[in-house]
């Protein structure tokens, strides 16, 4: 555990930092689409009243059987009384706040007070959601815990019970806990760039909970966010100490505060600190006393520690959570968290201008560790803590030097926030950067390095980190590196991270495969109403699905949304080929590897599976209501139109079961969005050439299910599409067939009645070469035409109306005449043309689907129920005794074919419109019916009741209670109702006479009325006022003028369709071309087929040239839609402010680069007099020592350093630093693996030259001896030990000649450690080893030697022993007398050692000396020899035997090849001879 630091009196701050982990869980990927797949329809269902009661049981329930708290149970007196002058026990409680057994006197009688011993866990009372009083805001979430809870029960209490998402990021902010000033601007930029990174990359922050100090500024950056309206809210998790806490007494709830009221009171607090109102969570640490600060210290350390080491997975990727540690002002303790921090490996943002212990590292953060001297630190010292700097002793400034000394080594994990200054801006970015530069310090290869750092990118969700530090030109990613994170940007619904990558290289073409998209359809959104769909259809399927088995269900589903003249998308696979289908691997992705790329591998053999994977993606985010994806998306396809037109048709299929009414507004908007780029792309095709517009209209699109995009628009009811000129042009065209569209309607009617005028040229031809034929061809054109068929129809149509109301009311004999028999056979014509009409199917559709279509349309309802009608009124007329009903039922029968004439007219531009109206003007007025319902029977019964008595005739009671109050509405007013007009004969006075109403109530002797005239007049009044309201406000007219246009010209296609397919003869001779039909469909068996016009299948070449010019065309519209965006007034006015904004950010930085420049400036002036002063010195010195001048030599004045002075401004960034030419890791402050630290020794105290007093370095802890924490074995005496001389079978001589003995120890070479004796060393004195770097070049897969950067690549055999985090040469100490070290002889067979032996005496010695390890003590150090043993030819026999005779005897140990790199995972003295060895051979490092 890692030692507490102690607190000053004055206050208390904040420490305690957890390490990052050392290796990552994988996580398999792909999961079951169906689990839980009941549960998550259910979620997109309103919540359950009761949810959050159910979630309070089981807080109450599981929280205390997990959660313990601590508790005194042994009260003893404290000699100290309490602030209200109360006995207290030792653990700082009174007498009154111990359990009742914690009083009695027998139990721990005569003990000294032990809280190991008298404290113990008992179950939390403290818990559940917290208000505070009178501040308004939302609950969050405490608990009390021991301070001895484990840190993964801490994890699932976050992430389980109170329903957190793991974090994708740890921010953990330390400081002063003490409230200190910033500067306005500074406290600004801090608060929105913590809130941003906190945002933006779904981090954690936790700090310490309290409303003081840096906690305090968080919580007031957390409340400027409440107050903006932010739907996403901050997780910001206080880890405070129980003990320390005010007020705490509102939080005790033994079944849980539901929640419990705070109260903040700080002016009441006195030691004690209150909760900060801000934060989200707390986490409140107990260990059983009252008023001691520090307790949550090594809990929130070892929480941190845990969380970092989680792995969190999502879209495909699984992070290891990177944890940072932001700092502001500070005191001693935060120097600790800083440099445990450090030493952990996590990276640390050092906010400049906050104050004390930030500032101090902050001005020497740029300086070499030669220049980070103890009276540097002095002076920052006095200078940031000039009111506690007298309290700070010559001990306690080495110390801190040191620990600065080794924060500032570390550079790659220290990140200065200097606002204003290196184009530093946001305290967001520096913290991702922060975390991205610490990354590229860990030891993985170039490759993985930098797929780390795009997998924290795409997981924080932060594009312009991954634009500006990872797509540089100092890295080259391939398009298949990035097909992981393309993956998790889209299941994730990153659409900016897509755009980059499409940007950077990822075709789509080659992205897609079967697999991917089986991967993805497997990841859908759980929420989206699709995924239930999908759901129900694979009800009766296997869990593990085959990929194709997958996709074809899901082009069930898809067919069902676009319709069933579309093809399915995914075709059934054959059964000969399912079984070679390989299945989706289990996919795995982690930080450190990468094993999804199978994923992307495709066969040589096999084609791709999908025609076009851009439409496959673009459905799939379209399906999930993806916006900005599909947008993207959408840009990249080839089929634009046509893909636009299928998302509108998707959405509104969706948007009609959706139940969510913002989701299904959502989709409605965006259905219209995409009908309007499908009309923004066909107008710039139609405005270059309007022939190759219509035929993109008609083109068969493979893609699409060898649909039309005429056809997809008609099938989505896109009204504005169908409506467009162009389209409407081509139907025109479509109409008129091969005659000119300019013709006159007269003229055609002329031709058609006197068809010899063909041949005068009165009616004109598209076809010039038609103009010029003669006889038959012009007739075939004239009479195919649509337009001529309609109007020969509408010919024959009333042809049939008239003979058939001549018949009905001239010619109706007994027995059918023979104008009745022409009647008959002219509907049996109709009759055969309805049903081909029914069968009609060139899509091959089925006859269901046929019929379905053919039924939903309203026309043919009518003219079936007109046929049954006139069969059952023909039926009736033949039987002699029902004539008359037949002739009844026939009349009304022809009022039906008579209302069939709306819809011949609905092909008038001026009566097609109108009709449309009154259509929909029918359907509303049955509506308001309904409503008019309530008036007229209310007003009538009403009436009724009043006027007449006790009618009992059931007609006449239907009369006056609603027929006669209906006749009202038009003006046929009773003319009894007022008394005035009433006549007694008119009525009758008892009801006997059917042909009368009965008399209302009347004075028999007067015959005159007596019921209340004024209300029966008042009750009229009111229902006509009423009535005529209803009636009045039919705006049915008003909304349909609005969009008759659309919906015309959007039927308009039906019609003409109709008579496209049409047989030319008109009614009764067209049973002659059904006749004709029947031979060809029937007995020869010709399939029907759609006619060219509107369905037109392209030849390969000619489809492809079509869709170049149609992407073209594209991104000219799209080009311009970004240029009237651009043009929109509030683009304007945010372009305006974005450049504002950006002016006065150029402003306050030109001023502070300005200050920092005089600084730089004043700073060189004074380097150049210091260096002018010790000239002069010289010569002055040089002329005394020649004779001239006096003997007093004027002495220099000390330089100082500048204070204020930016270091990184006249220091820059050094490769090299040449003062730190001491060993470092030898003094380390935590000795290995144990608890011993050593006395900190900064670089100027190293030399033994330099003198030391006794109380500026007190002796150090003596580890060797007898009392020695560390294992120690066979001590030797030190009164027999010889040194720099062969001792026996020892050979104490050092390889940097003779050392310094002094009281009986031999002195490290290299200086002081911190520590003295002998360590965990074996001997004192220097212990040798032997390093052999056994290597050979790295070869691909074909025997050529890999190259990187020109250079050939070696690959080294390294070994790890346990859970060490790094790998090692197999090298280290030799048994006396023996060649081989010890851990190669773990890895290598007894029968290859000699043979090694003499590949050891023929390799190459490249280092010898001093090895700066951890365990070096001031008295005990090693020295190794590193020998290379390289094999330049990969057939080479003794490389073979050697791994032949490779074998791990220890099951804790692994060997391997590796490839050597400068991020190569080895310690970094091993580090230092694979450098030698790469540089010895020319190869890359």
């Amino acid at each position: 555990s890692e030692p507490k630091a102690l607190r000053p009196t004055g206050g208390w701050e904040e420490d305690g930092f957890g390490g990052q982990p050392r290796r990552v869980a994988n996580l398999a990927m792909v999961p079951n689409l169906r689990q839980n797949s009941t549960s998550l329809c259910r979620s997109r269902r309103p919540q359950c009243l009761f949810s959050s009661c159910e979630k309070q049981e089981n807080l109450s329930s599981w929280i205390p059987d997990n959660i313990k708290k601590k508790e005194c149970i042994y009260f003893v007196e404290s000699s100290k009384l309490s602030d209200a002058g109360k006995v207290v026990c030792e653990c700082g409680y009174p007498r009154e706040k111990h359990l009742e057994e914690a009083t009695w006197p027998h139990t721990f009688q005569g003990q000294e007070w032990d809280p190991k011993k008298h404290v113990r866990e008992m179950p939390t009372d403290a818990f559940g959601d917290i208000v505070f009083t009178g501040l308004g805001q939302k609950a969050g979430k405490y608990v009390r815990l021991s301070q001895d809870t484990p840190s993964s029960l801490i994890y699932q209490l976050m992430t389980q019970q109170w329903g957190l998402d793991a974090p994708n990021l740890l921010i953990s902010v330390t400081g002063g806990a003490k409230d200190f000033n910033m500067k306005p601007r500074l406290k600004s930029v801090f608060r929105r760039g913590l809130l941003k990174v906190a945002q933006t990359s779904g981090a954690w922050v936790i700090t310490g909970g309290s409303h003081t100090g840096v906690m305090k500024q968080v919580g007031e950056a957390v409340r400027q966010l409440s107050g903006s309206f932010c739907e996403k809210e901050v997780v910001t998790i206080g880890i405070a100490t129980w003990g320390a806490l005010h007020n705490r007494e509102s939080l005790i709830h033994p079944m849980g505060g539901f929640p419990a009221e705070y109260i903040m009171d700080e002016g009441g607090q006195g030691n004690l600190t209150c909760l900060d109102s801000n934060h989200s969570h707390f986490i409140l640490v107990d260990d059983g006393t009252h008023g001691r600060y520090g307790v949550e210290i090594p809990l929130r350390t070892n929480l941190e520690k845990f969380i970092s080491q989680q792995t969190k997975e999502k879209g495909g990727v699984a992070i290891k959570i990177p944890i940072v540690c932001v700092v502001l002002e500070g005191g001693p303790g935060t120097l600790n968290t800083i440099y445990n921090a450090i030493t952990n490996g996590t990276p640390c943002v050092v906010v400049e201008g906050s104050g004390r212990v930030a500032d101090v590292i902050a001005q020497v953060a740029g300086l070499p560790i030669s220049e980070i001297t103890i009276s540097l630190i002095q002076q920052k010292l006095s200078l940031f803590f000039q009111g506690m700097f007298e309290t700070f002793t010559e001990s306690k400034i080495v110390e801190w030097t040191k620990k600065i000394q080794d924060i500032v080594r570390r550079r790659q994990l220290l990140t200065v926030f200097r606002e204003g200054k290196d184009g530093q801006q946001d305290v967001d970015v520096a913290i991702l950067q922060a975390l991205l530069k610490a990354s590229r310090s860990l030891d993985h290869f170039g490759h993985e390095n930098w797929d780390h750092q795009l997998k924290l990118a795409v997981a924080w969700n932060r594009v312009d980190i991954a634009q500006s530090e990872i797509f540089t030109d100092e890295r080259q990613w391939k398009p298949s590196e990035l097909y992981p994170m393309m993956v998790a940007a889209l299941i994730t619904n990153k659409p900016e991270f897509v755009k980059l990558f499409l940007e950077n290289g990822v075709q789509l073409k080659e992205f897609i495969s079967q697999a991917t998209l089986f991967y993805l359809y497997q990841n859908l959104e759980p929420t989206c109403l699709f995924h239930c769909k999908l759901d129900k259809v694979l009800a009766g399927e296997p869990e593990r699905l085959d990929p194709s088995v997958l996709l074809q269900h899901v082009a069930q589903v898809l067919r069902e949304l676009l319709g069933d003249s579309t093809q399915p998308l995914y075709s059934r696979p054959r059964s000969s080929n399912r079984q070679r289908l390989l299945p989706v691997p289990s996919v795995k992705i982690s930080v450190q590897r990468v094993s999804r790329q199978s994923l992307y591998k495709r066969s040589s053999g096999q084609a791709t599976f999908t025609i076009d994977p851009v439409r496959d993606l673009l459905i799939w985010a379209i399906v999930q209501n993806r916006r900005e994806l599909a947008e993207i998306i959408w840009a990249q396809s080839q089929d634009c139109i046509a893909a636009a037109l299928a998302c509108s048709k998707i959405l509104k299929e969706l948007s009609k079961e959706e139940e969510d009414t913002d989701s299904l507004e959502e989709m409605l908007a965006l259905a219209d969005e995409y009908e309007q780029r499908a009309i923004g792309v066909f107008t710039e095709c139609y405005r270059k050439d309007e022939e190759r517009a219509q035929k993109l209209l008609v083109r068969v699109s493979e893609a699409w299910g060898r649909t039309t995009c005429l056809q997809l628009a008609l099938e989505a009811k896109d009204m504005k599409f169908v409506s467009h000129g162009g389209i409407q042009a081509y139907l025109t065209k479509v109409w008129w067939g091969q005659l000119g569209v300019d013709n006159g309607l007269w003229r055609v009617v002329l031709c058609m009645l006197f068809f010899p005028l063909l041949y005068t040229g009165l009616v004109s031809f598209r076809n010039r070469g038609q103009q010029a034929e003669g006889g038959l061809a012009r007739v075939r054109a004239f009479f195919s035409a649509p337009v001529v068929v309609f109007h020969i129809n509408i010919l024959s149509y009333f042809a049939f109306l008239c003979l058939f109301a001549y018949v009905l009311m001239v010619d109706f004999q007994p027995q059918p005449s023979g104008c009745e028999s022409l009647i008959y056979v002219w509907l049996f014509s109709l009759v055969c043309e309805e049903l081909r009409q029914l069968f009609y199917d060139p899509d091959g559709s089925g006859l269901r689907k046929a019929m379905l279509v053919y039924f939903s349309d309203f026309w043919n309802k009518l003219d079936v129920c007109a046929i049954l009608l006139f069969i059952a009124g023909l039926t009736c007329r033949l039987v002699p005794s029902l004539l008359y009903t037949g002739r009844i039922i026939l009349s009304l029968d022809f009022t039906m074919f008579c209302l069939r004439l709306m819809h011949i007219f609905t092909i008038s531009k001026t009566l097609g419109p109108k009709i449309i109206i009154v259509k929909r003007m029918m359907k509303d007025v049955f509506f308001f019916l309904f409503l008019l319902a309530v008036w007229v029977v209310s007003f009538g019964v009403a009436k009724q009741a009043i006027l007449i008595h006790n009618e009992r005739r059931v007609e006449w009671i239907f009369r006056g209670a609603v027929y006669h109050s209906y006749l009202i509405i038009f003006g046929q007013l009773p003319t009894y109702i007022d008394g005035v007009n009433f006549r007694p004969d008119q009525c009758s006075p008892n009801g006997t006479d059917p042909y009368k109403p009965k008399c209302p109530e009347i004075d028999q002797a007067r015959q005159e009325p007596v019921f209340p005239e004024w209300l029966t007049v008042l009750l009229l009044c009111l229902y006509l006022l009423f009535a005529n309201i209803l009636l009045l406000n039919l705006y049915t007219f008003q909304q349909v003028q609005e969009r008759t246009d659309q919906i015309w010209k959007f039927q308009r296609h039906d019609l003409i369709e109709e008579y496209q397919s049409r047989p030319p003869a008109p009614p009764p001779f067209i049973l002659l071309s059904h006749l004709h039909l029947f031979i060809k469909r029937v007995v020869l068996k010709i399939p029907a087929k759609r006619h060219k016009q509107f369905k037109n299948k392209l030849e390969k070449n000619e489809e492809a040239a079509l869709l170049s010019w149609e992407i073209y065309l594209k991104e000219n519209y799209l080009q311009e839609q970004q240029f009237q965006q651009k043009q929109r007034p509030e683009q304007k006015i945010q372009d305006v402010s974005d450049k504002v904004d950006t002016m006065v950010r150029l402003l306050e930085t030109a001023r502070l680069k300005q200050s920092g420049a005089v600084e730089q400036r004043l700073a060189s002036l004074e380097e150049q007099v210091a260096q002018t002063a010790t000239a002069l010195h010289w010569i002055v010195k040089a002329l005394r020592d020649s004779g001239f001048g006096s003997e007093d030599v004027p002495t220099l004045a000390p330089q100082k350093a500048s204070v204020g002075r930016d270091p990184e401004l006249d220091s820059g960034s050094k490769a090299e630093d040449p003062g730190d030419a001491y060993h470092v890791n030898a003094r380390h402050l935590l000795y290995p693996s144990c608890s011993v630290l050593r006395f900190p020794v900064p670089n100027e105290k190293v030399p033994w030259e330099v003198r030391v007093t006794v109380a500026a370095l007190p002796p150090a802890v003596s580890v060797g001896d007898a009392t020695s924490p560390l294992p120690s074995s066979a001590l030797e005496p030190l009164s027999r030990i010889s040194y720099n001389v062969v001792d026996g079978p020892l050979d104490r001589r050092s390889f940097h000649g003779v050392y310094a003995v002094r009281d009986g120890l031999p002195l490290n070479p290299m200086g002081r450690t911190g520590l003295r004796g002998r360590g965990d060393l074996s001997y004192f004195g220097p212990n040798h080893t032997l390093q052999p770097v056994i290597t050979r070049w790295r070869r691909s897969l074909d025997g050529a030697i890999c190259r990187k950067n020109v250079k050939k690549m070696l690959e080294v055999l390294v070994v790890k022993r346990g859970p060490s985090e790094h790998w090692m040469l197999p090298g280290g100490s030799r048994e006396p007398g023996e060649m081989l070290p010890r851990k190669l002889k773990q890895v290598l067979r007894r029968e290859f050692w000699s043979s090694f032996e003499s590949l050891l005496t023929q390799g190459m010695e490249v280092y010898k000396g001093y090895m700066d390890d951890p365990r070096n003590t001031d008295n005990a150090w090693i020295e190794t020899v590193a020998v290379s043993i390289h094999f330049p030819d990969q057939s080479d026999v003794e490389l073979k035997r050697l791994n032949s005779h490779l074998h791990c005897y220890d099951e804790g140990m692994a060997i391997r090849w590796q490839v050597v790199d400068e991020r190569i995972s080895l310690c970094d003295n091993h580090k230092v001879i694979l450098q030698k060895v790469a540089a010895l051979f020319g190869a890359y490092y």
